[in-house]
């Protein structure tokens, strides 16, 4: 019984996180959307003074 676990264990430990890109692309990915949503942010910071 436990022999036939190993084995399970031996045959199934391959690399099983295949990322569709490298993992720092997802760090750029995040910062640039960041970056975005501040500019957006900052455009509309003086919008509720020009109203008046």
């Amino acid at each position: 019984m436990t022999s036939s676990l190993v084995n399970l264990a031996q045959q199934t430990e391959e690399h099983a996180n295949h990322l569709p890109m490298p993992a720092i692309m997802y760090g750029i990915i995040a910062f640039a959307i960041l970056m975005l949503l501040l500019l957006v942010t900052l455009a509309y910071r003086n919008v509720h003074t020009r109203r008046r």
